[in-house]
């Protein structure tokens, strides 16, 4: 089960567990996109703006980050002209409601948070597919 053959997905998590945990729970839902992975938030800014992110891709976000935390990286990418319309969903450890709102406020797709996802991150996985099986890309320019 493809979402969208052509959407690259673009996972900013720095723990190789949690790493493993998203690409196991891929394959056990059959979603076979390509899996880019940065593990900080310097790193995947410049990924994203050097485009070495393959078109179309959403972005599942980890708030915790090393050396550009999360809400800065969304923060920077939203400033960006050409990424400010990148989808990006936060899957995080935070619970805090202050993260969650400053994520919203940063026009994010969704936030799910680890420990309540847990044994549902297949759900999550049926969340994403059902949300790429009905979305539509504009051609990048």
């Amino acid at each position: 089960m493809v979402f969208n053959d052509q959407v690259t997905v673009f996972v900013v998590e720095d723990d190789d567990v949690d790493f493993m945990t998203i690409k196991r729970s891929f394959a056990k839902t059959r979603i076979t996109n390509p899996l880019v992975r940065a593990t900080n938030g310097q790193q995947a800014l410049t990924m994203l703006q050097n485009k070495a992110v393959a078109y179309p891709f959403v972005i599942l976000l980890d708030l915790k980050r090393p050396k550009l935390s999360g809400l800065e990286l969304l923060s920077s990418i939203r400033a960006d002209a050409g990424l400010a319309d990148a989808v990006v969903f936060i899957l995080t450890t935070s619970s805090d409601e202050r993260d969650i709102i400053r994520s919203y406020q940063h026009n994010v797709a969704g936030y799910f948070v680890k420990e309540q996802a847990g044994s549902h991150f297949l759900d999550i996985c049926q969340v994403l597919n059902g949300y790429w099986q009905t979305v539509h890309f504009a051609a990048q320019g």
